[in-house]
Protein backbone atom coordinates (compact mmCIF):
# COMPACT_ATOMS: atom_id res chain seq x y z
CA UNK A 1 0.00 0.00 0.00
CA UNK A 2 1.53 3.32 -1.11
CA UNK A 3 1.77 6.00 1.58
CA UNK A 4 2.52 9.70 1.26
CA UNK A 5 3.56 11.93 4.15
CA UNK A 6 2.45 15.47 3.35
CA UNK A 7 3.78 18.37 5.44
CA UNK A 8 2.07 21.73 5.05
CA UNK A 9 4.46 24.65 5.39
CA UNK A 10 4.14 28.40 5.64
CA UNK A 11 7.27 30.41 6.42
CA UNK A 12 8.48 27.49 8.51
CA UNK A 13 12.10 27.01 7.57
CA UNK A 14 13.18 26.75 11.23
CA UNK A 15 10.59 24.04 11.86
CA UNK A 16 11.61 22.12 8.74
CA UNK A 17 15.26 22.28 9.85
CA UNK A 18 14.32 20.79 13.22
CA UNK A 19 11.64 18.24 12.32
CA UNK A 20 12.11 17.15 8.72
CA UNK A 21 15.20 15.01 9.55
CA UNK A 22 13.14 12.51 11.58
CA UNK A 23 10.51 12.30 8.84
CA UNK A 24 13.08 11.49 6.16
CA UNK A 25 14.98 9.12 8.46
CA UNK A 26 11.89 7.08 9.30
CA UNK A 27 10.06 7.39 5.99
CA UNK A 28 9.73 3.59 5.68
CA UNK A 29 9.30 3.76 1.88
CA UNK A 30 6.69 6.53 2.12
CA UNK A 31 6.84 9.36 -0.41
CA UNK A 32 7.44 12.68 1.37
CA UNK A 33 5.93 15.96 0.21
CA UNK A 34 6.31 19.49 1.52
CA UNK A 35 3.29 21.51 0.46
CA UNK A 36 4.18 25.18 0.65
CA UNK A 37 1.48 27.79 1.23
CA UNK A 38 3.15 30.62 -0.73
CA UNK A 39 5.91 31.22 1.83
CA UNK A 40 8.10 34.29 1.49
CA UNK A 41 11.00 32.89 3.50
CA UNK A 42 13.60 30.40 2.25
CA UNK A 43 11.62 27.26 3.13
CA UNK A 44 11.35 25.91 -0.39
CA UNK A 45 14.97 26.64 -1.27
CA UNK A 46 16.09 24.94 1.95
CA UNK A 47 14.15 21.75 1.18
CA UNK A 48 15.34 21.66 -2.42
CA UNK A 49 18.96 22.03 -1.39
CA UNK A 50 19.06 19.85 1.73
CA UNK A 51 16.41 17.21 0.92
CA UNK A 52 16.30 16.63 -2.84
CA UNK A 53 14.36 13.39 -2.27
CA UNK A 54 11.42 15.37 -0.85
CA UNK A 55 8.76 16.39 -3.38
CA UNK A 56 7.70 20.04 -3.26
CA UNK A 57 4.17 21.23 -3.98
CA UNK A 58 3.82 24.99 -4.31
CA UNK A 59 0.34 26.31 -3.54
CA UNK A 60 -0.61 29.60 -5.14
CA UNK A 61 -1.72 31.25 -1.89
CA UNK A 62 -1.81 30.82 1.88
CA UNK A 63 -5.26 29.32 2.24
CA UNK A 64 -4.60 28.03 5.74
CA UNK A 65 -4.68 24.39 6.76
CA UNK A 66 -7.93 23.50 4.98
CA UNK A 67 -7.37 24.96 1.51
CA UNK A 68 -3.63 24.27 1.74
CA UNK A 69 -4.19 20.54 2.04
CA UNK A 70 -7.11 20.49 -0.39
CA UNK A 71 -4.94 22.07 -3.06
CA UNK A 72 -1.88 19.99 -2.26
CA UNK A 73 -3.62 16.62 -2.29
CA UNK A 74 -4.76 17.21 -5.86
CA UNK A 75 -1.13 16.50 -6.75
CA UNK A 76 -0.66 13.47 -4.47
CA UNK A 77 -1.39 10.08 -6.04
CA UNK A 78 -0.62 7.71 -3.14
CA UNK A 79 -3.49 5.68 -1.69
CA UNK A 80 -2.86 6.68 1.95
CA UNK A 81 -1.89 10.23 2.89
CA UNK A 82 -0.51 11.16 6.31
CA UNK A 83 -1.10 14.85 6.94
CA UNK A 84 1.70 15.84 9.28
CA UNK A 85 2.26 19.20 10.94
CA UNK A 86 5.64 20.74 10.30
CA UNK A 87 6.34 20.74 14.05
CA UNK A 88 6.04 16.96 14.51
CA UNK A 89 8.90 14.54 15.20
CA UNK A 90 8.18 10.97 14.15
CA UNK A 91 9.70 7.77 15.50
CA UNK A 92 11.15 4.58 14.06
CA UNK A 93 8.55 2.31 12.44
CA UNK A 94 5.72 4.74 13.18
CA UNK A 95 4.10 3.99 9.83
CA UNK A 96 4.26 0.19 10.18
CA UNK A 97 1.16 -0.31 12.39
CA UNK A 98 -0.73 2.34 10.45
CA UNK A 99 -0.05 0.60 7.16
CA UNK A 100 -1.02 -2.76 8.69
CA UNK A 101 -4.37 -1.47 9.97
CA UNK A 102 -5.29 0.04 6.62
CA UNK A 103 -4.28 -3.18 4.84
CA UNK A 104 -6.45 -5.38 7.07
CA UNK A 105 -9.47 -3.10 7.54
CA UNK A 106 -10.95 -1.65 4.34
CA UNK A 107 -13.66 0.15 6.32
CA UNK A 108 -11.10 2.17 8.30
CA UNK A 109 -10.92 5.60 6.70
CA UNK A 110 -8.54 7.41 9.02
CA UNK A 111 -6.01 6.68 11.77
CA UNK A 112 -4.32 8.85 14.39
CA UNK A 113 -1.10 7.79 16.14
CA UNK A 114 -0.31 8.51 19.77
CA UNK A 115 0.64 12.19 20.05
CA UNK A 116 3.03 13.10 22.85
CA UNK A 117 4.49 16.46 23.85
CA UNK A 118 7.76 17.24 22.08
CA UNK A 119 8.90 19.44 24.97
CA UNK A 120 7.89 16.96 27.69
CA UNK A 121 7.96 13.57 26.06
CA UNK A 122 6.56 11.66 29.02
CA UNK A 123 3.20 13.42 28.61
CA UNK A 124 0.44 13.54 26.02
CA UNK A 125 0.15 16.61 23.83
CA UNK A 126 -2.89 18.87 23.67
CA UNK A 127 -3.72 18.47 19.98
CA UNK A 128 -5.08 14.95 19.77
CA UNK A 129 -3.31 13.05 22.55
CA UNK A 130 -4.80 9.53 22.57
CA UNK A 131 -7.67 10.19 20.17
CA UNK A 132 -10.55 12.66 20.17
CA UNK A 133 -14.22 12.77 21.14
CA UNK A 134 -16.82 15.52 21.66
CA UNK A 135 -19.53 15.96 24.25
CA UNK A 136 -23.18 16.86 23.67
CA UNK A 137 -22.39 20.58 23.77
CA UNK A 138 -19.68 20.22 21.14
CA UNK A 139 -16.63 20.50 23.40
CA UNK A 140 -13.73 18.36 22.16
CA UNK A 141 -11.64 16.27 24.54
CA UNK A 142 -9.16 13.43 24.21
CA UNK A 143 -7.94 10.32 25.88
CA UNK A 144 -4.94 11.72 27.69
CA UNK A 145 -6.10 15.35 27.55
CA UNK A 146 -9.20 16.96 29.00
CA UNK A 147 -9.18 20.75 28.59
CA UNK A 148 -5.72 21.80 29.85
CA UNK A 149 -5.01 18.68 31.94
CA UNK A 150 -2.46 16.44 30.25
CA UNK A 151 -1.87 12.87 31.41
CA UNK A 152 1.48 11.20 31.73
CA UNK A 153 1.96 8.42 29.20
CA UNK A 154 2.11 5.26 31.30
CA UNK A 155 1.02 2.93 28.54
CA UNK A 156 -2.66 3.33 29.46
CA UNK A 157 -3.51 4.10 25.83
CA UNK A 158 -1.29 1.59 24.07
CA UNK A 159 -4.28 0.16 22.27
CA UNK A 160 -6.15 0.50 19.00
CA UNK A 161 -9.70 1.81 19.42
CA UNK A 162 -12.43 3.68 17.52
CA UNK A 163 -12.50 7.45 18.09
CA UNK A 164 -14.72 10.27 16.88
CA UNK A 165 -12.04 12.59 15.54
CA UNK A 166 -8.39 12.27 14.65
CA UNK A 167 -6.04 15.21 15.14
CA UNK A 168 -4.97 17.18 12.10
CA UNK A 169 -1.46 17.27 13.56
CA UNK A 170 -0.96 13.67 12.42
CA UNK A 171 -3.92 12.47 10.39
CA UNK A 172 -3.54 9.43 8.15
CA UNK A 173 -6.45 9.00 5.75
CA UNK A 174 -7.44 7.09 2.64
CA UNK A 175 -7.23 9.49 -0.29
CA UNK A 176 -10.38 7.95 -1.79
CA UNK A 177 -12.41 8.74 1.36
CA UNK A 178 -10.93 12.23 1.62
CA UNK A 179 -12.18 12.85 -1.92
CA UNK A 180 -15.52 11.13 -1.28
CA UNK A 181 -16.41 13.46 1.60
CA UNK A 182 -15.20 16.51 -0.30
CA UNK A 183 -11.98 17.23 1.59
CA UNK A 184 -11.68 19.94 4.22
CA UNK A 185 -14.24 22.72 4.48
CA UNK A 186 -12.20 25.76 3.44
CA UNK A 187 -14.46 28.17 5.34
CA UNK A 188 -12.80 26.88 8.52
CA UNK A 189 -9.36 28.09 7.31
CA UNK A 190 -7.63 26.45 10.29
CA UNK A 191 -8.55 24.75 13.60
CA UNK A 192 -11.27 22.12 14.05
CA UNK A 193 -11.60 21.45 10.33
CA UNK A 194 -10.46 17.90 11.08
CA UNK A 195 -13.43 17.43 13.44
CA UNK A 196 -15.80 18.46 10.67
CA UNK A 197 -14.02 16.12 8.23
CA UNK A 198 -14.25 13.21 10.67
CA UNK A 199 -17.92 13.96 11.31
CA UNK A 200 -18.61 13.61 7.58
CA UNK A 201 -16.57 10.41 7.46
CA UNK A 202 -18.76 8.91 10.18
CA UNK A 203 -21.82 9.92 8.16
CA UNK A 204 -20.67 7.51 5.47
CA UNK A 205 -20.28 4.71 8.06
CA UNK A 206 -16.50 4.48 7.87
CA UNK A 207 -14.38 3.93 10.99
CA UNK A 208 -11.76 6.26 12.47
CA UNK A 209 -9.19 4.65 14.73
CA UNK A 210 -6.48 5.66 17.17
CA UNK A 211 -3.47 3.40 17.54
CA UNK A 212 -1.06 3.65 20.44
CA UNK A 213 1.40 1.42 18.57
CA UNK A 214 2.61 4.41 16.56
CA UNK A 215 4.07 7.46 18.32
CA UNK A 216 4.86 11.02 17.24
CA UNK A 217 5.92 14.10 19.23
CA UNK A 218 4.16 17.40 18.58
CA UNK A 219 5.61 20.79 19.50
CA UNK A 220 2.22 22.53 19.27
CA UNK A 221 1.42 26.22 18.86
CA UNK A 222 4.13 26.68 16.26
CA UNK A 223 1.81 28.56 13.89
CA UNK A 224 -0.65 30.06 16.40
CA UNK A 225 -0.09 29.66 20.13
CA UNK A 226 -2.80 29.86 22.78
CA UNK A 227 -1.92 33.48 23.58
CA UNK A 228 -2.79 34.61 20.05
CA UNK A 229 -6.30 36.15 19.78
CA UNK A 230 -6.54 34.80 16.22
CA UNK A 231 -6.50 31.27 17.62
CA UNK A 232 -9.29 32.22 20.04
CA UNK A 233 -11.28 33.63 17.13
CA UNK A 234 -10.86 30.51 14.98
CA UNK A 235 -11.64 28.06 17.78
CA UNK A 236 -14.82 29.81 18.94
CA UNK A 237 -16.10 30.50 15.43
CA UNK A 238 -15.27 27.07 14.06
CA UNK A 239 -16.97 25.32 16.97
CA UNK A 240 -20.19 27.08 15.96
CA UNK A 241 -19.56 26.13 12.32
CA UNK A 242 -19.22 22.49 13.33
CA UNK A 243 -22.42 22.48 15.36
CA UNK A 244 -24.68 24.26 12.88
CA UNK A 245 -23.38 22.12 10.05
CA UNK A 246 -23.43 18.69 11.68
CA UNK A 247 -25.62 18.34 14.80
CA UNK A 248 -28.80 16.44 13.91
CA UNK A 249 -32.42 17.48 14.39
CA UNK A 250 -34.01 20.43 16.16
CA UNK A 251 -31.61 20.15 19.08
CA UNK A 252 -29.11 22.20 17.11
CA UNK A 253 -30.84 25.53 17.85
CA UNK A 254 -30.99 24.82 21.58
CA UNK A 255 -27.34 23.80 21.42
CA UNK A 256 -26.26 26.93 19.55
CA UNK A 257 -28.08 29.08 22.12
CA UNK A 258 -26.31 27.33 25.00
CA UNK A 259 -22.93 27.68 23.34
CA UNK A 260 -23.44 31.38 22.65
CA UNK A 261 -24.23 31.86 26.35
CA UNK A 262 -21.19 29.86 27.43
CA UNK A 263 -19.03 31.78 24.95
CA UNK A 264 -20.24 35.01 26.59
CA UNK A 265 -19.19 33.69 30.00
CA UNK A 266 -15.79 32.78 28.58
CA UNK A 267 -15.49 36.25 27.10
CA UNK A 268 -16.16 37.99 30.40
CA UNK A 269 -13.65 35.67 32.04
CA UNK A 270 -11.07 36.94 29.56
CA UNK A 271 -11.99 40.52 30.47
CA UNK A 272 -11.56 39.82 34.19
CA UNK A 273 -8.14 38.32 33.41
CA UNK A 274 -7.15 41.46 31.52
CA UNK A 275 -7.23 39.72 28.13
CA UNK A 276 -9.41 42.18 26.27
CA UNK A 277 -8.09 41.12 22.87
CA UNK A 278 -9.44 37.59 23.45
CA UNK A 279 -12.83 39.03 24.51
CA UNK A 280 -12.92 40.94 21.23
CA UNK A 281 -11.87 37.81 19.36
CA UNK A 282 -14.98 35.99 20.67
CA UNK A 283 -17.21 38.89 19.57
CA UNK A 284 -15.55 38.79 16.16
CA UNK A 285 -16.07 35.03 16.01
CA UNK A 286 -19.80 35.40 16.67
CA UNK A 287 -20.26 38.10 14.03
CA UNK A 288 -18.34 35.98 11.53
CA UNK A 289 -20.61 33.03 12.37
CA UNK A 290 -23.78 35.12 11.87
CA UNK A 291 -22.46 36.44 8.56
CA UNK A 292 -21.80 32.95 7.21
CA UNK A 293 -24.85 31.29 8.78
CA UNK A 294 -26.88 31.15 5.50
CA UNK A 295 -24.15 29.26 3.67
CA UNK A 296 -23.69 26.83 6.57
CA UNK A 297 -27.42 26.14 6.70
CA UNK A 298 -27.13 25.02 3.08
CA UNK A 299 -24.21 22.76 4.02
CA UNK A 300 -26.26 21.40 6.92
CA UNK A 301 -28.88 19.99 4.55
CA UNK A 302 -26.15 18.02 2.84
CA UNK A 303 -24.03 16.86 5.76
CA UNK A 304 -26.24 16.45 8.88
CA UNK A 305 -25.07 13.57 11.02
CA UNK A 306 -27.20 10.44 10.97
CA UNK A 307 -26.39 9.05 14.41
CA UNK A 308 -25.28 9.95 17.92
CA UNK A 309 -22.11 12.01 17.84
CA UNK A 310 -21.24 12.38 21.54
CA UNK A 311 -20.11 10.13 24.38
CA UNK A 312 -20.67 12.56 27.28
CA UNK A 313 -23.53 14.91 28.05
CA UNK A 314 -21.18 17.59 29.41
CA UNK A 315 -17.43 17.39 29.83
CA UNK A 316 -17.57 20.86 31.43
CA UNK A 317 -19.73 19.52 34.26
CA UNK A 318 -17.49 16.51 34.78
CA UNK A 319 -14.27 18.55 34.67
CA UNK A 320 -15.08 21.82 36.46
CA UNK A 321 -17.84 20.78 38.87
CA UNK A 322 -17.11 17.14 39.63
CA UNK A 323 -13.34 17.72 39.31
CA UNK A 324 -12.82 14.66 37.10
CA UNK A 325 -9.67 15.73 35.29
CA UNK A 326 -8.62 12.53 33.50
CA UNK A 327 -10.31 10.69 30.66
CA UNK A 328 -10.76 7.43 32.56
CA UNK A 329 -12.69 9.26 35.29
CA UNK A 330 -15.20 10.93 32.98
Amino acid sequence: MNIAVVILNWNGQALLEEFLPSVTQYADDAVIYVADNASDDNSVAFVREQYPEVHIIQNASNGGYAKGYNDALLQVKEEIVCLLNSDVEVTKNWLTPIRSIFDKNPNVAAIQPKILDYQNKAYFEYAGAGGGFIDQLGYPYCRGRVFDTLEEDLGQYNDTVPIFWASGAALCIRKSVFNEVGGFDEDFFAHQEEIDLCWRIHNLDYQILYTGNATVYHLGGATLNSMNPQKTFLNFRNTLFNLIKNVPGGIVWWLISVRLLLDGIAGFKFLIQGKGSHFLAILKAHFSFYRQLPSFLKKRKKHSVKKKYYTLSSVIWKYFVLQKKHYHKL
